[in-house]
């Protein structure tokens, strides 16, 4: 049993549950651990796993602090960067000292570096503009992202990265998990069951234009932020982040997303210097998206159909637009000149989700400068022949139907093994499944059929978008069931219920303990026993100055202290 267990549990006791919360999560505990009261988080907190997530948290600032109070170079209290937060995040006790298995993993720790003092240079004007560009860049790739998610979950490894056949369908883009996270950060997207869903702020994100949906973007990727390179409302210089948590081997590489990121925002230049909209979020300032819209062309509302089946916008699209013409293309490229081809998968897609022949060239006619290719007008005309050649349908059980006029075409569903998870199960002249009928037909265009999604009467439907994770931050963990039951078993019984941990501890280790015992004339007098047992009220052990067997009744014992062997 440690001897620093007992203060350290006091201390947590008298602790606000909003102290202990924050203590909790910064120590990286579970919400579902099964301790019962705060003897046991005592000794769980100062166990070598724990004390090295708690030092793994600590900011430079706050590790410095720390090897210096082991050191002996300085005393008080290690004070964590939020507020609200224990002083000591249970490194320390009350008495400014870490505790002995504190400070012998603080004395293992590398020395903590000292912050770098270089002033952030300012971007110059032709910087400055590729940066805006890749800001460019990177919101529009998230839209497509965001779309193709919208219309089907994209699937995720058990790492949290997008599966390889994800990869494959976007081109192997090298940039897919960077924009991921970047959703995942802005609350656009969640991972739910190992599938990447929207949420429902992603329909208010892609209708709006470019500087609202960067400024959310760069908003929340402040907001985000951790602690150690927070500063104020804003964050320290780049420089400064790789040794921001220097106790914490993983860092450097969170750091290097986090970089990352900042460049892909156009918060960061490329050769390490900050744009002038970049310079008011680090200081804590508001968002002002003039000096990067100042380098970026006006949004249009028309473009370029060209005979080898492409799109070239002359600048940014409106978002209204874009977002209808990503639906039916393929987006090749996200620059300012923004470039869409027409394949028979996009257009089928397109169909899928509700569009017509007739529907697509209209929009096409009214938004072209160029007129209308035959040769698009003609690839859709033959992609809306060929649509309604499968068709998908619920049945009676909440199932599905798949009917074809081409015997040929439901055989070769029939025997396709990228549609196996389907469950196709031929009946007569048609297939049948469980899965319902949306995701068989997504499943089938993705295979390159030509499905239509039907209702019960025969009509071709839209495929509605996947349902949304709910919008807003994730919630954490709660830690109130866990609190509650701390705080249940806190109450004038404690120093009863710490002598009797002792004593087990005691009996279980054979240790050597010193025993002061009341005596029933009001005097107190020390034993030393080799302790053999407790049970029943009383402790059992050999008094290794009278070599002899005492029995103690445990309410006589008013304290006990194990003797170094």
């Amino acid at each position: 049993m440690s001897t620093h267990a007992r203060p350290l549990a006091d201390r947590l006791a008298a602790a606000s549950d909003a102290q202990l919360e924050e203590l909790l999560r910064r120590r990286g505990v579970r919400p579902d651990v099964d301790w019962d009261d705060f003897f046991d988080a005592a000794e769980a907190l100062l166990e070598p796993a724990s004390i090295e997530r708690g030092l793994k948290a600590l900011t430079r600032d706050e590790a410095r602090r720390l090897h210096d109070i082991v050191d002996g170079r300085q005393q008080g209290d290690l004070r964590a960067a939020e507020a609200g937060t224990p002083e000591d995040l249970a490194l320390i006790d009350a008495q400014g000292r870490a505790p002995v298995p504190v400070a012998a993993q603080v004395h293992d720790m590398p020395a903590v570096p000292d912050a770098p003092q270089a002033a952030v240079p300012r971007a110059s004007d032709a910087v400055s503009a590729r940066a805006a560009e890749r800001a460019f860049t990177t919101v529009g790739g998230l839209a497509d992202l965001l779309l193709a998610t919208r219309s089907a979950p994209l699937t995720l490894v058990a790492t949290g990265t997008l599966s390889a056949s994800e990869r494959r369908r976007f081109g192997e883009d090298d940039d897919l998990d960077q924009l991921r996270v970047l959703a995942e950060l802005a609350g656009l997207a969640r991972p739910v069951d190992r599938r990447l869903r929207v949420t429902t702020a992603v329909d208010d994100w892609l209708a709006a234009s470019f500087a609202p949906r960067w400024a959310h973007l760069a908003a929340a990727f402040r907001d985000a932020l951790p602690a150690g390179i927070r500063v104020g409302d804003g964050w320290a210089p780049v420089v400064a982040w790789p040794h921001a948590h220097p106790w914490d081997p993983t860092w450097p590489a969170r750091a290097a997303q986090l970089a990352d990121l900042a460049r892909r925002l156009g918060l960061l230049a490329e050769d390490g210097s900050e744009p002038e909209w970049a310079a008011a979020l680090r200081t804590g300032s508001e968002i002002d998206t003039t000096p990067l819209e100042a380098l970026l062309p006006t949004e249009v509302d028309r473009l370029f159909l060209q005979n080898d089946l492409t799109a070239i916008a002359p600048g940014p699209l409106q978002p209204a637009l874009d977002n209808r013409l990503r639906a039916m293309t393929e987006h090749e490229s996200a620059a300012q000149a923004s470039s869409y081809r027409f394949t028979a998968d996009s257009i089928a897609r397109a169909l899928v989700e509700g569009e017509t022949e007739q529907s697509i060239l209209q929009f096409l006619r009214e938004v072209s400068l160029t007129g209308l290719p035959q040769a698009l007008q003609y690839l859709v005309a033959q992609t809306a022949a060929r649509h309604d050649l499968v068709r998908v349908g619920p049945d009676a059980t909440g199932g599905t139907i798949v009917s074809s006029t081409d015997a040929h075409l439901l055989e070769a569903i029939e025997v396709d093994r990228n549609l196996r998870p389907m469950g196709l199960v031929r009946e007569g002249e048609h297939l049948t499944s469980r899965v319902g009928a949306q995701t068989v037909a997504w499943a089938l265009t993705d295979a390159r059929y030509p499905a239509t999604l039907v209702d019960r009467d025969g009509s071709a439907v839209a495929a509605t978008p996947a349902h949304p994770a709910p919008g807003g931050a994730e919630e954490p963990p709660s830690y109130a069931p866990l609190l509650a039951r701390l705080r249940s078993h806190q109450g004038p019984d404690a120093d009863a219920a710490w002598l009797d941990r002792e004593l087990e501890a005691a009996v279980r280790a054979r240790a050597v303990v010193l025993v002061e015992v009341a005596m029933p004339d009001g005097s107190r007098r020390e034993l030393t026993l080799e302790a053999s047992g407790v049970g029943g009220g009383r402790l059992r052990g050999r008094d290794r100055t009278a070599d002899v067997e005492r029995t103690l009744p445990v309410h006589s014992i008013r304290s006990v202290r194990v003797l170094e062997s």
